[in-house]
């Protein structure tokens, strides 16, 4: 069988982390009331203007310096026409001409074999960063065979991410995606949470023979989850290679990923390809930006974007945190992945490692070991365990200091999951779990034991 090379892009609307939409005063709320966030704007009513909102501005240009973009100090904004319920001026404010941010990367990194001690790091190129607005929320109710529009969402500020087509199967993508998503969650640009939709991913997918042209793709919409992009990825590759092996061909055409029977069903072709007859926004001027060298001096700060600015204000992105804990508490490099992948376990580690005289290889396994399996199991948040850094802290400091096992802090900690509020020491006392210091002590019970059973000690001499 000739092999074959697969070939993946990703597109990612993320949305930006603002109060207020992007072009309109409203306001940006997840599951409220249906049509309850909607100014005359967002509803498209005759004679309202677009205002920019200068956060999404300022959260695009921050993001696209964390993925190592050039920033234009120039971009435009162009009307994208196509005809659909929620989007009630029948085309939406894009950048398509020239984005807010072009030419970027992304460094990520996966396991080799599933081991999470062999990893290695990939770099995804990032065409471009572009400012556009979110449309409505189609609701099919198909009892009544009718669809409600909830235009909440209308007109909420979105960066589109649109990166190369530079990886290459499903463990890849999600590993891209979630590198993106802490990047995003840690400079506050996007919360990203999946679930309520403020992160989706369109997967295009092709294959082809090495030396070939690309093979013709077909592009997932709407993915949301990094489980599901890693299965929808790799059942599209297996789905085309068995088509085109079979004598078959692959449509240019949009499907989605229906995540209970974990394949993917097809939407619409692509054949007729859509016209969507962009225009320049004749209501938005070029947005400018600017930076340390061009900044007029009379212009008032607050009226403008600096980019260098905001460049000397980015946080640590996660890359460089796990180079700081790796150098800082001399754990392992895959360690480091776990503690800033989990919300919240960082803080909980250092936490630990503050309050005890334990060393930190040693605190980290039983972090990752006992804390995260049993959270795991119960499908629990790190913020919700019943066990608090204190408590941990508090029993490897016995078990440091000698007083007891480590079989019996695993005994403690069984009971310390209850959360019935007993601190380690009582619950050490109460089972009576501490290791005998005294030597005297341990003769004597040695002593009993040979006494008890003086027909085995009898044998064992003969032996």
């Amino acid at each position: 069988l000739a092999s074959w090379v697969p070939v993946v892009g990703l597109e990612i609307h993320a949305q930006i982390s603002s109060n207020s939409k992007l072009f309109s005063g409203s306001q940006v709320q997840f599951a409220a009331p249906p049509n309850s966030l909607v100014s005359f704007f967002d509803a498209s009513l005759p004679g309202t203007l677009p205002v920019l909102n200068r956060r999404c501005v300022e959260a695009a240009v921050m993001t696209g310096l964390a993925l190592n973009c050039s920033i234009n100090k120039k971009s435009l904004f162009d009307r994208k026409h196509y005809f659909y319920a929620d989007l009630p001026a029948g085309y939406q404010i894009t950048q398509q001409r020239v984005p807010i941010a072009v030419n970027g990367s992304l460094s990520y990194s996966l396991c080799i074999d599933n081991k999470m001690s062999q990893m290695v790091t990939k770099t995804v190129r990032i065409k471009q960063i572009q400012l556009e607005q979110d449309s409505g929320k189609s609701l099919h109710d198909d009892t009544r065979s009718q669809t409600l529009v909830d235009l909440n969402r209308a007109g909420v500020g979105l960066m589109e991410v649109v990166m190369e087509p530079d990886l290459c199967c499903g463990e890849e993508a999600a590993a891209a995606i979630r590198e993106l998503q802490l990047i995003l969650q840690t400079l506050g640009s996007s919360q990203a949470v999946m679930a309520e939709g403020q992160l989706r991913v369109d997967a295009n997918v092709s294959v082809h023979h090495p030396g070939d042209p690309y093979g013709v793709r077909t592009e997932v919409k709407n993915i949301n989850s990094i489980r599901f992009l890693a299965k929808a990825v790799d059942y599209e590759i297996q789905r085309q290679i068995e088509e085109l092996e079979n004598g078959g061909t692959i449509l240019n055409e949009t499907r989605a990923f229906d995540s209970r029977l974990g394949c993917t069903v097809p939407m619409r072709d692509k054949e007729g390809k859509q016209d969507y007859r962009f225009i320049p926004e004749p209501n938005l001027p070029p947005l400018i930006l600017y930076d340390a060298k061009s900044l007029p001096a009379n212009m008032n700060h607050q009226q403008v974007v600096n980019i260098d600015w905001i460049r000397e204000r980015l946080p640590d992105l996660p890359s460089v945190k796990r180079a700081k804990l790796v150098e800082q508490y001399e754990i392992l490099p895959e360690h480091s992945f776990t503690l800033l992948n989990e919300e919240g376990l960082t803080e909980f580690f250092e936490n630990v490692v503050k309050q005890t005289q334990m060393k930190p290889r040693k605190v980290i396994g039983w972090i990752l070991n006992d804390l995260l399996s049993y959270l795991k199991q119960h499908s629990l948040t790190v913020k919700e365990s019943p066990v608090s850094s204190f408590l941990l802290a508090d029993l490897l400091n016995l078990l440091e200091k000698k007083e007891i096992s480590a079989a019996a802090a695993k005994q403690v900690l069984a009971e310390l999951w209850k959360g019935e509020g007993k601190t380690p020491l009582e619950i050490v006392k109460e089972k009576k779990l501490e290791l005998i210091q005294d030597q005297k002590e341990l003769e004597q019970i040695c002593q009993l034991v040979i006494d008890g059973h003086e027909n085995e000690v009898i044998m064992m001499a003969l032996r």
